[in-house]
């Protein structure tokens, strides 16, 4: 059954079960079970809470699965330093709680309460990111158990360092295929004073997201801005109980004292209308925030049960704010031509938006039609200088697409991941084509 457990994934990807699952406790049994698999050329996968959308933790090639949950410790809180370090199983959501006291908060949130450990393997960011930024952005230093066991630590504590060539940045997004993440040090920020949420509809996703490229080249300081289209607001009432117009919404949120959040509000307010903005449903309270955002981070969940028994073919992409606009609208077009069930979302304060095309399980035509809309997404974002991904990763899903983005570059990653990894055991089959 634990076999089982850690087979499965949030979307469509599949694989049999891991060989074996193991659950340390400590780095050192960790450092353990890797020199044991790298003498015996046994595949390792790390696992967090299993949230990851691209098929990062499914044992493809069979192996051992290390589970990191049981290693959920927060070591130690700097106040003073705005810094704290944690085991790589504590969640955010576990971090927040145990941080209440301080005024002090992490702000990464991907929707999922996901590992640590997790979001820095997969150098995850969420609605907040356009003002706080990534896992890449907060993780200042890390300690890592490579291939061989050999335990290594990136990183220092101090504001900066032009000390030696940047480990961390390297194993934050790695997607554990250079070693496993065993402890974490994470930059905290402080609770705002004021926050301010609300919903507003417009009357076409163009205006939606033409707004918001005009919310963020206006200088407005937003802490949240996020898109959803028709479909989603359907799938919201429908499984939430909400009462939202069935057509392109925003969802924005403030921080700050309560001066600037007032006025940032209200400049926000007269550019939404601008765009045709209406219904603005203000939410000041905590509950009503976390109502809001509930809703939100509930989309794939709410948006899955639009067709009862499918499954979801999940990408997302990230472009420069000058050509959201068009990519979103392109995407929209594709999906609708296909026929398909497709909502999108987005953390479009960036330039990312997500899709959701739900196929029905082994249905091969919905499978391919659902791909090749994907495929198409990533390929307009290449066109115009964007990325094939900016939070999911590329896990099995978007491996074909590396090279397209990266071209010679890829080279240099096979070298890397040769050198730490030089019997290829570490999570195989995932990020790089033609390597594992």
């Amino acid at each position: 059954a634990d076999r089982d457990l850690h087979g499965q994934s949030e979307t469509f990807h599949t694989a049999p079960p891991p060989d074996a699952v193991a659950w340390p406790v400590s780095t050192d049994e960790v450092s353990k079970m890797l020199a044991i698999c790298h003498a015996h050329g046994v595949p390792v996968i790390g696992w967090g809470t299993g949230t990851s959308l691209e098929g990062h933790a499914l044992a493809t090639h069979g192996g051992l699965v290390v589970d990191l949950m049981k290693m959920d410790r927060v070591l130690e809180v700097r106040a003073e330093d705005m810094q704290a370090s944690i085991q790589p199983g504590v969640t955010r959501e576990a971090l927040n709680t145990e941080l209440r006291a301080t005024g002090l908060f992490f702000p990464v949130d991907p929707g999922a309460n996901a590992s640590l450990g997790g979001m820095a393997a997969t150098r995850a960011s969420g609605t907040t990111a356009v003002r706080y930024g990534t896992m890449r952005d907060n993780v200042l230093a890390l300690e890592v158990v490579l291939a061989d066991g050999t335990v290594i630590r990136t990183g220092t504590r101090a504001a900066k360092s032009s000390a030696g060539y940047d480990l961390t940045g390297l194993f934050v997004g790695s997607e554990g295929t250079l070693g496993i993440i065993t402890e974490l040090t994470l930059r905290l920020h402080g609770q705002p004073e004021e926050v301010a949420s609300a919903v507003c509809g417009f009357p076409t996703l163009d205006q939606a997201v033409e707004c918001v490229t005009a919310t963020i080249q206006s200088g407005i300081p937003m802490a949240r801005i996020e898109f959803v289209d028709g479909d989603a607001a359907r799938a919201f009432n429908q499984y939430a109980g909400t009462h939202l117009p069935e057509g392109p919404h925003l969802m924005v949120e403030f921080h700050g004292s309560p001066g600037t959040v007032k006025d940032d509000a209200e400049r926000f307010g007269e550019l939404a209308a601008d765009f045709g903005g209406t219904g603005f449903d203000w939410a000041t309270t905590p509950e009503d925030r976390a109502a809001l955002w509930k809703m939100r981070h509930g989309a794939y969940r709410a948006c899955l049960a639009l067709r009862p028994g499918a499954t979801s073919v999940v990408t997302d992409v990230c472009v420069p704010m000058s050509h959201l606009p068009a990519a979103v609208a392109a995407a929209a077009a594709d999906i609708k031509a296909s026929g398909l069930i497709g909502p999108m979302v987005g953390h479009v304060g960036d330039g990312n938006f997500h899709s959701q095309l739900l196929i029905m399980p082994g249905n091969a035509e919905e499978l391919a039609a659902a791909k090749g809309i994907a495929t198409r997404m990533a390929e307009r974002a290449l066109a115009v200088g964007g990325t094939i991904t900016g939070e999911h990763g590329v896990g099995v899903g978007k491996r074909p697409l590396m090279r397209a983005q990266h071209g010679a570059a890829i080279g240099v990653m096979a070298a890397i991941k040769a050198a730490l990894d030089p019997t290829g055991i570490m999570n195989p089959g995932k990020m790089l084509p033609d390597v594992n």
